[in-house]
């Protein structure tokens, strides 16, 4: 089998020849500057650092909004002015929407031959009122300008809708990932009030479009979403990641409550930087989740920095094993 159809077949809980093998997020930059010190090749790229470790690539394009120049200091979005002020100078413009278009054209026929899954990134609407008015600026606008937050939603739901309608033109990702970093370690960073209120009828526009051709959408969310996740499911969304251990999400626990529920991550970054032992209790920890189907076993987020060379090669040699099992 390919990469791709390895990929496409978990997603749909049929059974691959064997698991995928990827890093959704590959590693942190100073991983990687500190494995070109102690032995990788110091002109390798990640795509032939990928090769280099054995593992499958998972290509990420997106069609993130360009926020234009603004004058002021902070954050571009204080007040319904300054959101007008930003429409008139391009905000929505189709500039990333034709980025988007171009690069999944140049690689659409190494797609088709399934050298690669492709996930297509799109703001979501937690995560982009927040790239506008700033992160506690944010959590107030919800009760001090909830007709500007509604009004961005809404043209952020029209432009993702235009940016998928011009992908399909071209070629079908293999799944859609929603940024939108709404947990943390304690749970949500919103009511399910709220939720409703500001999010979910943006969702249940966007997500009928992507599914129009079959397309899995899933949720790009730190921290702990466990009690998120009938939330999710209410306006179309199939899965989540990266699933973090540390935050307190137990993939075993998520899998026996919701069956059908798409995962990717899961597997307690903590633990590389330790011994064969710990890597290995890990692996077993999922494993049962692994041959359930529906699950892309991967890192519950970057590999960091405390990961040497030596145990990141021990790593990948306990994830090739486990994927056949």
């Amino acid at each position: 089998m390919t990469p791709r159809e390895r990929f496409r077949k978990v997603l749909r809980f049929e059974k691959p020849d064997r698991l995928p093998l990827i890093e959704w997020a590959a590693w942190w930059d100073k991983t990687f500057n500190r494995w070109k010190t102690e032995g990788l090749d110091p002109s390798f790229d990640v795509d032939q650092s990928l090769e280099y470790f054995g593992l499958e690539k998972l290509y990420n394009f997106g069609a993130s909004i360009r926020i234009p120049h603004y004058e002021h200091e902070g954050n571009p979005v204080r007040d319904e002015k300054d959101y007008e002020e930003l429409k008139k100078n391009g905000l929505y413009s189709d500039a990333a929407i034709e980025d988007l278009v171009n690069i999944a054209s140049k690689y659409k026929q190494s797609h088709e031959n399934g050298d690669f899954t492709l996930r297509i990134w799109l703001d979501g609407f937690f995560w982009y009122p927040r790239r506008l008015f700033g992160i506690e600026e944010h959590f107030y606008s919800f009760y001090d300008y909830p007709d500007l937050l509604k009004q961005i939603n809404s043209d952020l739901a029209d432009f993702n809708i235009r940016a998928i309608r011009a992908l399909y033109e071209v070629d079908l990702p293999d799944f859609i990932g929603i940024a939108e970093d709404m947990s943390y370690n304690h749970g949500p960073m919103l009511s399910k009030e709220l939720f409703d209120e500001f999010l979910a009828p943006y969702y249940r526009r966007l997500i009928p479009e992507i599914k129009k051709k079959d397309v899995k959408v899933l949720i790009d969310s730190d921290g702990d979403i466990t009690t998120m996740i009938p939330w999710l499911l209410s306006v179309g969304i199939e899965g989540i990641y990266p699933l973090e251990k540390q935050a307190g999400v137990d993939i075993c626990k998520i899998r026996k409550m919701y069956p059908d529920f798409l995962m990717m991550g899961g597997y307690d970054k903590m633990v590389m930087s330790k011994t064969e032992e710990d890597m290995r209790k890990e692996f077993e920890r999922i494993l049962p989740v692994m041959q359930s189907g529906g699950y892309i076993p991967s890192v519950d987020h970057q590999t960091p920095p405390e990961v040497s060379l030596e145990n990141y090669k021990i790593y990948v040699k306990l994830f090739k094993e486990y994927v056949e099992k």
